[in-house]
């Protein structure tokens, strides 16, 4: 067992125009103020992090991530969600992900494939510059629009996609091998990879490699209606990355798992801040306490209520209350007798 690391804050939530959510200096300062010692960084926002820089020069990211050091804060792992994105985008969703790049490759989904390809490997290189293990990221969807399908899907349609999805992926997660850095895959509606069955399709197709992880984010689990409690069981070896986020799910006559087409306000499933909706964070942290988890816990703030300031200082508090500091012996070792084989063997009756 271990002692999870934390609070950490996502800050992909919080970057802005204004200050302090404007700079890296500034908002690590503003995160270390809130009561975190960790911040996962989006790689998409050069005001936070030159990714061209961090990939090309050690020297530069011991710099960067020193200014963040010297702030209170450690760099807990990157994030390529939104390149990752478009590492796969069925054309139905061409033109809102356009706004994922820059302009220069919108309207053209071959340039903007090969320039999010290209970003994932920058910061895979720059995690392993940053001394890191873990970066997070989204799979990106080609099946996504047939989740739930009328008519039903041809035969071998779902395989293609997972196949022509690995094909893409494959060559990032021997890059990310050779970087030493697990690429944490976020568990999540939208993407192809959204559930327990959608990973493993993928990870049979990549050779069950040992870079493709998973990031676990309960509420992602809530809104779907799947048990979280027991994904972790299942897939503690596949785990590499952890979100704190809360959810509730309040189905009516009304409306259940697909919302309605309502905003986030009027949904059954919603995203609430650490400790005000539905997930059962005792029971999720003493598990990753018993299965020797070596990372971090994260806040990922999303709430459709609260201002994100005071949640963000709110989930602070809450991940170090939960962290279980895990005991080094066992609680009745002071009942211990102490006894040698041969006194074992005689209380069973094997000597006589």
């Amino acid at each position: 067992m271990r002692t999870i690391k934390g609070p950490g804050l996502f800050l992909a939530q919080f970057i802005g125009a204004d200050a302090p959510f404007d700079g890296w200096d500034s908002i690590t300062r503003w995160a270390a103020g809130c009561g975190y010692s960790g911040v996962q960084v989006p790689t998409n926002d050069p005001r936070i992090l030159d990714l061209d820089r961090a990939a090309a020069s050690r020297d530069w990211c011991a710099e960067w991530a020193g200014q963040g050091a010297a702030n209170g804060v450690t760099v807990t792992e990157l994030s390529t969600h939104l390149q990752g994105q478009l590492v796969a985008v069925h054309p139905a969703y061409d033109a809102m992900f356009d706004a994922f790049a820059p302009p220069a490759v919108h309207g053209n989904p071959a340039a903007r494939q090969e320039w999010a390809v290209d970003q994932v490997k920058k910061a895979l290189t720059a995690s392993k510059h940053l001394g890191l293990t873990a970066m997070a990221s989204f799979s990106g969807a080609l099946a996504w629009p047939y989740v739930y399908p009328w008519p039903q899907r041809p035969a071998g349609l779902i395989e293609e996609a997972f196949d022509e999805l690995a094909r893409r992926w494959w060559p990032l997660l021997d890059h990310a091998d050779e970087c030493g850095v697990d690429i944490c895959f976020e568990i999540h509606p939208g993407e192809d990879l959204h559930d327990g069955d959608s990973f493993e399709m993928f990870l049979a197709r990549v050779g069950n490699h040992p870079r493709a992880k998973m990031l676990y984010d309960p509420s992602h689990y809530v809104l779907q209606q799947l048990d979280y409690l027991d994904h972790l069981d299942i897939y503690a070896e596949r785990i590499g990355m952890f979100h704190v986020k809360d959810a509730e799910f309040n189905p009516t006559g009304r409306k259940g798992v697909y919302g309605g087409y309502q905003p986030w306000l009027g949904r059954a499933g919603r995203f609430r801040s650490p400790g005000d909706g539905q997930v059962d964070f005792g029971a999720i942290f003493s598990k990753f306490a018993a299965m020797d988890f070596d990372g971090w816990a994260v806040v990922e703030w999303e709430c459709c209520l609260k201002h994100p300031e005071d949640g963000a200082r709110e989930g602070a508090a809450f991940v170090r209350n939960h962290i279980i500091r895990v005991t080094e012996r066992a609680f009745d070792d002071f009942a211990a007798a102490g006894t040698d084989r041969a006194a074992n063997r005689r209380l069973l009756g094997l000597d006589r």
